[in-house]
Formats: structure tokens, sequence, C-alpha cells
């Protein structure tokens, strides 16, 4: 296989009011893995020439299917996160928690740990 899978079509909208084929997953040491160009999330426009615009989901997979050895992808590349399972990274881990989630509530306890010290320091 060209080692990804795909998620999307006309039905089984991945994102709402959008029929478009996404990667969801790129399989470890796969084909896609390999070469190192397609990302998941990315949106594939056409393969081999082939525009995917308006196909069911299992249509979309027997053109990969079929796609040959030599397979020319055009892909959109995903602009912002998309809900759903599309972020996952390499081997299937999650990319964890998001850096302001952390910063934030770290901020605060400094400041309050330094508001402490001070009015500690004014009572001696």
């Amino acid at each position: 296989g060209l080692g990804f899978n795909i998620v999307g079509g006309t039905d089984q909208q991945y994102v709402s009011n959008d029929s478009s084929i996404y990667v969801s997953r790129i399989k470890k040491d796969g084909a896609a893995y390999l070469d190192g160009r397609l990302q998941e999330g990315d949106k594939i426009l056409a393969v081999n020439g082939r525009d995917l615009k308006d196909l069911r989901h299992k249509d979309a997979v027997e053109l990969f299917r079929n796609a040959g050895y030599d397979v020319c992808l055009k892909i959109q590349r995903r602009l912002q996160p998309q809900n759903g399972p599309v972020g996952h990274r390499g081997d299937g881990e999650s990319g964890g928690l998001p850096l302001a989630a952390i910063l934030v509530p770290g901020l605060a306890l400094a400041a309050a740990a330094v508001w402490i010290l001070l009015r500690y320091r004014q009572r001696m």
C-alpha cells in the first residue's frame, strides 16, 4: 500500500460541509512515511491527475488501491488543526497539552509565590 489512511468523502464527511479526502494517519515505515512529504491532515485533491472531488469514501479508497507504483498526489496542506483524529504524530501518540495550558498556570503560581514571599518579608 501507500502507507497512509484516509477519511472523508461525500458519504463520510470528516469536516462539516466538506466532502474532501484527508490523510488521517501516516503508517510508520510505509511508503508515505519514508518519502516524508505527505503529512497527517493534508487534503488530497487528486491522485494521478484524477480529481477526488465529490467521491464516496470507498471510491476514493479504490482509486488509491489502483494507483500503481508511481503515484502523483495533488495535496493542500492543513492550515489549521481540524477537529477529530487528525493531529496524531509519528507513532500514533497525540501531541499532548498546548504550551499555553502549561505556561499560564505556571506563571500564575510563580506570581503568587513572589507575592507571598514579599508579604512575608514585610512582616519581618
